[in-house]
């Protein structure tokens, strides 16, 4: 008889051990930014990252891995070890766009999806010392002369970049523009006149001082109600820059329902939606299995556009 209680006991004990050692998160997790400091992502990020730690009840660790509009970063995600301690956080171009201009070692099927976070249209952006102020002058000197125009992008077919050929197609324009790895340094070269203008989040110029001329929205922004659509203008031209947090294929099903609740958490937050707000950014939270059906619809979508703007890579 004691033996048999001892025995039902020990059991006891290993078997909640192992539930003890089994729990998610038991150690920090690493939130991996494609891109440097100072841009969107990074900015949604580290916006999260304090809220994300809370809900986790684990410390959030931000690192960012920019370069080559995000692909550098999203493709040591991909690689990364799917136990659920390594996930990022990503806008919808690396995933939904640059699989379909460049030949990378990742696609949408080399990511889990967790939880989207934000969602946001994006605004053309006024370089410090251009030679035009508002849209209408964009256009003209534009199409002033063949690479007149000098504008930014964070990397070829990134959304910004697609944005941008788009607009200057519809124009007529043969502009020039100038790669960054990410918004961050894209906005010191903007502030210090190196280019004339740029197109993202509406964030930046919120973060910068810089100033936005049009939006690249169905309609006008509640936080620049001043500023022209870009349809309004005769541009019928429209795209936002939604992310949320992804990990490597993979990881355990445990892991990524507790990332998702503390997401979705982190997202309804007060903290997070007040320095959103500051930022002028969209919190959108959709859970994983949504979250991915939008980036696999954008990405067939994607395959189309690049390849009427004659960005499409051989295959």
């Amino acid at each position: 008889m004691r033996r048999t209680w001892i025995a039902a006991t020990l059991g006891l004990l290993v078997a909640g051990g192992a539930a003890a050692q089994d729990a998610f998160p038991s150690r920090p997790v690493t939130l991996m930014v494609a891109y440097p400091p100072g841009g969107n992502t990074d900015l949604m990020a580290r916006a999260l990252q304090p809220e994300l730690t809370r809900a986790l009840g684990q410390t959030v660790v931000v690192v960012n891995r920019g370069g080559a509009a995000g692909t550098i970063g999203s493709a040591e995600l991909a690689r990364a070890r799917s136990d659920g301690y390594t996930i990022g956080i990503t806008p919808n171009n690396p995933v939904t766009a640059q699989p379909h201009a460049i030949a990378l070692t990742y696609g949408l099927d080399s990511f889990r999806f967790l939880c989207r976070v934000y969602d946001n249209p994006q605004v053309v952006i006024l370089g410090r010392g251009a030679p035009f102020s508002d849209f209408a002058g964009l256009v003209a000197h534009g199409r002033s002369a063949r690479e007149a125009l000098v504008y930014g992008a964070p990397g070829n077919a990134s959304t910004q970049h697609i944005l941008m050929a788009a607009l200057l197609k519809r124009a007529g324009i043969e502009g020039l523009m100038v790669s960054f790895t990410g918004a961050g340094p894209m906005s010191q070269a903007a502030l210090g006149g190196q280019i004339q203008a740029f197109i993202e989040a509406s964030s930046i110029p919120a973060s910068t001082g810089l100033t936005p001329i049009a939006a690249v929205s169905a309609q006008r922004l509640p936080h620049l109600p001043d500023v022209p659509t870009v349809a309004e203008l005769g541009f019928p031209v429209q795209g936002s820059s939604h992310g949320g947090l992804i990990a490597p294929a993979g990881i355990p099903d445990a892991a990524a329902a507790a990332i998702e609740r503390a997401c979705e958490s982190a997202v309804a937050s007060e903290g997070f939606r007040a320095t959103a707000q500051r930022l002028a950014s969209v919190p959108a939270f959709l859970p994983g299995t949504a979250f991915r059906e939008t980036f696999a619809a954008e990405s067939a979508a994607n395959e189309g556009l690049l390849r009427d703007l004659g960005l499409l890579r051989a295959r």
